[in-house]
């Protein structure tokens, strides 16, 4: 039977976004292993060590374990919103990656292979669904009827709207220089010269101000406020359990694993090599040549997990009003400077 090209182009999207959706849920699952073990090292023991070679099954056991549990659901919930919360946290978390570049561009019938849709606004698609993310935890300590739970949401919903403001602006500079809202074109500005021409050299200080609000927007310590186990149990989402709980702890860590390949497309580079013109574009012969760019950008996002999982172990919880005046008067004043700067040097140039 011979498919037409609409077909081919509906089949080769369908496979895509399942092999994205696949890559993505299992990258949550070693995420998680990669932290206990990266902890466990940090604070001299073992980590996960007993359920395959090296621990490397203790996700799949973690997560049939999570998924054969008691769905328990108080009496006073508010049902519909207590079953949606989760639901709209992970899709949400899920969604965003649709838009992101994770290798240079290779198109066939119509389909580009190596990013799910190429839109011409595509920073502020991923700014919009990620905010929405937070109605997720909002309704899941609302509808749950605990006060404590209300209280994490309470503090989630604070927190967010705070820092979401400093890590758009802290962004601007990135797209003045480039000129385009276009994750692609971001990322091609970046290209030429390797390393040199990355945006972390000009927009240090708006990188620094988007790896702080990143850190408060996942809810990663040291501003893991609204679940903080030593004042409110589990926050937000202590009434959950079985597989919403476990939609919950997927959500946090894919919206890490956005988080990092945002920083990679906007700072670094995103899929560029960072010997920027030095090799030929044909090195490797045509398969190595689509695979190189691919392998650059998972090094990147795992040394921006790194950072993360270093950053948890290492550092303390922030008190409320730290949080809060640290955001406030400290980011945002500091992510305007940066767009004001940013806008006098390419006023000049130009």
């Amino acid at each position: 039977m011979h498919l037409t090209d609409t077909q081919i182009f509906i089949l080769l999207t369908i496979l895509k976004i399942v092999v994205v959706l696949v890559i993505t849920l299992t990258s949550v699952a070693y995420t998680v292993l990669l932290e206990r073990k990266l902890i466990g090292l940090i604070q001299n023991r073992w980590g996960p060590s007993r359920v395959g070679p090296f621990g490397l099954f203790q996700p799949l056991a973690d997560g049939i374990k999570l998924f054969l549990k008691e769905d328990l659901m108080p009496f006073a919930v508010e049902r519909p919103l207590f079953v949606l919360a989760p639901i709209i946290a992970l899709g949400c978390a899920l969604v965003s990656i649709a838009v992101v570049p994770f290798g240079n561009m290779f198109v066939y019938h119509g389909v580009d292979l190596f990013q799910i849709s190429d839109i011409n606004i595509g920073l502020l698609v991923v700014l919009g669904i990620t905010s929405i993310g937070v109605y997720g935890i909002a309704l899941s300590g609302w509808s749950s009827n605990n006060k404590y739970s209300l209280l994490g949401s309470l503090r989630a919903s604070a927190q967010v709207i705070s820092y979401e403001l400093a890590l758009g602006l802290s962004l601007v500079g990135v797209v003045l220089r480039s000129g385009s809202l276009r994750l692609r074109d971001i990322v091609d500005t970046q290209a030429t010269h390797g390393l040199l021409s990355w945006n972390i050299w000009p927009q240090f200080l708006g990188f620094f101000i988007y790896l702080m609000a990143a850190y408060a927007e996942t809810n990663r310590a040291p501003f893991d406020l609204p679940e903080a186990e030593s004042e409110l149990v589990a926050g937000y989402h202590t009434e959950y359990s079985s597989m919403k709980f476990a939609m919950f702890f997927m959500a946090e860590y894919a919206n890490m694993i956005t988080v990092s390949c945002v920083a990679t497309l906007l700072f670094f580079g995103g899929a560029s090599s960072p010997l920027g013109n030095l090799l030929p574009e044909t090195f490797g012969g045509p398969i190595l040549m689509h695979l190189f760019p691919v392998l650059w950008f998972v090094f990147k996002v795992f040394c921006f997990l790194f950072l993360y999982i270093w950053v948890r172990s290492t550092l303390p919880r922030f008190r409320y009003d730290q949080l809060m005046s640290f955001g406030w008067k400290w980011l945002l004043p500091l992510s305007m400077l940066n767009i004001v700067g940013t806008a006098l040097v390419l006023a000049f140039k130009g």
